[in-house]
């Protein structure tokens, strides 16, 4: 838990922890000159950091050879830190072997799916799987929790870094063989491994396990389910990494807390991060903007959706970019206000850390164009002012720490495995993009001004009034289950295309589409009919879809629709439709209506939950809200979407940010963020 972590920063007057946000970065000292050091903790504390990630990239300076060790300037500048006030959120430095390491054993690189070898010269150049590569790491874990056990700076530890960031596949014979002891334990017999795989299909019956391998290069499209396993294998080999080395910290410092970044950010999807929030002590975070159209609304986006991963309790923003990045096409700086108010909406969805990538920006190494908190132009810069002044917000902003986010009436349902399963090859359309849908939806309500949480499959799916569920194509029955009861007792599901079509082993619920869900929404799909990229269809209520139509019929009398297609093959069915289910109802949207289809439409499925903007008609759209609650009162944080001033009239509370108008209620610069205290409850 952050507050665990919390309670090992230096203390108030008082004794107790003091209460505050924490402030920092990646600090990577190895890269400079002694004589930089104490410049960089003088700036720090001018900055109003308080906590560093160190040490993520050091394996090669920890451990120069096999059995040689050099800790003296580790402990030199934990020692600086402590002596300036900042705690350490110490890596274990396992991310990138050195180079004696792969040298001797190069057996430790990954290989692709053609049977590439990844060589070194980057970084996570090594096995999950392999025997030899666990054997060393731990022993750099454990020599450094050993010598960090009872050092005063060492606040968390910090396991690897963006674990399968570039090795989430490896398709090697170390791999191999761990995919099959795998198999063994999640299927016990090869019979029922068999007819999970549907191996009747193209003569691919095993006879033994020692045949299986994981989906390497094939002549045609490899078995699906056997695709859909190994992604479900390989994060949980990154998952028994974390875990081995969590075990050893754990060991050595039983009350230090652990953790390890997520990257829940654009189209990283390979770590199953739900299943992986239970093996931490507190969710730690990855964000960088690209770009775009809606850019901030993905920010927005992936902050909520890992506060659902941590189940709506405070989180670690450990990486993020005060401006420009060095790995896109182009690298755009943010505009002014942009460094702030991307942080504290992290902050707003959660987040009780803000930390950049990284302290002072590289002079050499692929990274030296990534900004960081001190820029190339030194703290004489208009980006360090900026560090400067986000630091001394959230410093204003201590009573919030501790809280968590208050609970929205709508709640977006994301599921890892159908994410994984939906984009698979040899389905209806290679075009989909589940992650994309998602955010429609998000920024439909964004637009609307409706809050909105983002769920996952394990979270209690009854604190949502409404629940929307975009291409939740695959379900198992117990989900389907739980759904109906959901609507069943007043709860208003909504889902799309493609939704409820497979079963955990990617077979098809068979009978019509949307096979699981089926009698619940009280439609029968005899036929997908997926659109050609550019095509488009109209459909009655003015809006237009894409990608994908269904041959809808209606078949239960309790199911209305509420749109049909006006052209296309399916000229005069049904394309948008809701069923009564006891106190609540089921809705499908069979085709995808983009953000502004989806604004005029949602005001129509939300009406039966009566769920409504808590925004004056004039920052609807305009302005983002979210809540965070606890024993400080009742947290509202105002995020100006646009580059204009808007007012938020109605809106009381002390305010701990922002401006106010001639009437008390907040007005909103371009781009700022205000924050109001209410009382609880």
């Amino acid at each position: 838990m952050i507050s665990t972590l919390l309670s090992r920063t230096p203390r108030g007057s008082d004794g107790d922890p003091a209460p505050r946000l924490l402030y920092g970065a990646d600090y990577n000292p190895e890269q400079w000159p002694r004589e930089v050091w104490e410049e960089d903790v003088r700036l720090m504390r001018e900055a109003g950091v308080n906590l560093v990630s160190l040490a993520i990239f050091s394996w090669a300076r920890i451990q120069p050879s096999a059995d040689v060790w050099d800790f003296g300037w580790l402990d030199e500048i934990m020692d600086l830190l402590h002596a300036g006030g900042i705690g350490v959120d110490l890596a274990t430095a396992t991310a990138s072997p050195p180079p004696w390491l792969t040298t001797a054993h190069p057996e430790i690189l990954p290989v692709t799916a053609n049977g590439e070898t990844l060589w070194p010269g980057a970084r996570q150049h090594w096995r999950p799987t392999s025997p030899v590569f666990r054997e060393h790491a731990l022993r750099l874990v454990r020599a450094l929790a050993t010598r960090y056990a009872d050092h005063p700076a060492l606040v968390a530890w910090h396991v690897n870094n963006e674990l399968g960031c570039h090795n989430v596949y490896d398709y090697s014979d170390d791999a191999a063989r761990a995919f099959r002891d795998w198999l063994r334990a999640r299927y016990g017999t090869l019979d029922a491994l068999n007819h999970a795989w549907g191996t009747a299909f193209w003569s691919q019956r095993y006879s033994d396990f020692e045949q299986i391998l994981p989906p390497r290069l094939a002549a045609s499209h490899p078995n699906p389910t056997q695709q859909l396993d190994f992604k479900r294998f390989s994060s949980d080999a990154l998952k028994d990494h974390l875990r081995a080395e969590r075990e050893i910290l754990r060991e050595i410092t039983p009350e230090v807390p652990v953790t390890t970044n997520f990257m829940v950010m654009g189209g990283t999807k390979g770590m199953n991060y739900p299943d992986w929030a239970a093996e931490v002590d507190f969710v730690a975070n990855d964000h960088y903007v690209v770009p775009g159209p809606r850019d901030r609304d993905e920010l927005s986006f992936s902050a909520n959706l890992t506060s659902g991963i941590a189940s709506g309790r405070p989180w670690f923003l450990m990486e993020h970019s005060t401006s420009a990045v060095n790995w896109q096409p182009v690298n755009v700086a943010k505009r002014p206000g942009e460094l702030a108010r991307d942080s504290l909406l992290h902050v707003a969805h959660g987040a009780d850390a803000v930390c950049f990538f990284q302290w002072r920006q590289s002079a050499a190494g692929a990274e030296k164009y990534h900004s960081s908190m001190v820029p190339h132009a030194g703290a004489d810069s208009d980006l360090f002012r900026a560090v400067t002044g986000l630091g001394a917000t959230l410093g204003s902003l201590a009573p919030i720490a501790g809280s968590e986010r208050e609970p929205a009436r709508v709640g977006i349902l994301y599921d890892w495995e159908s994410w994984w399963a939906s984009e698979q090859d040899s389905h209806p359309t290679s075009l989909l993009d589940y992650r994309r849908e998602a955010l429609d939806w998000y920024s439909a309500l964004l637009d609307l001004g409706i809050r909105a949480d983002l769920v996952t499959t394990r979270a209690d799916l009854s604190r949502h009034q409404v629940l929307i569920a975009p291409v939740l194509h695959l379900v198992t029955a117990e989900l389907a289950k739980e759904l109906t009861r959901h609507t069943e007792q007043g709860g208003h599901l909504i889902t799309t295309y493609f939704s409820g079509v497979v079963d955990e082993n990617d077979h098809v619920w068979l009978g019509g589409y949307p096979g699981a869900l089926r009698e619940l929404l009280g439609i029968r799909v005899e036929e997908f009919g997926p659109l050609l990229a550019g095509d488009t269809v109209e459909l009655d209520d003015a809006s237009t879809g894409s990608l994908w139509t269904d041959r809808i019929s209606v078949t239960d009398s309790g199911t209305e629709v509420l749109a049909h297609y006006r052209t296309g093959v399916y000229e005069g069915r049904p394309a948008v439709t809701r069923r009564a289910a006891g106190a609540g109802s089921a809705a499908y949207v069979s085709t995808r209506l983009g953000v502004d289809g989806l604004t005029a439409l949602l005001p129509r499925l939300l009406a039966p939950a009566g769920v409504t903007s808590e925004l004056p008609e004039g920052a609807r759209g305009r302005v983002e809200t979210t809540v965070r609650s606890g024993p400080g009162g009742r947290f509202v944080f105002l995020v100006n979407r646009t580059d204009d001033t808007v007012p938020v009239p109605g809106l009381t509370g002390d305010v701990l940010l922002g401006t106010t108008g001639a009437d008390g209620s907040p007005v909103l610069g371009p781009r700022e963020v205000a924050v109001l205290r209410q009382t609880a409850g």
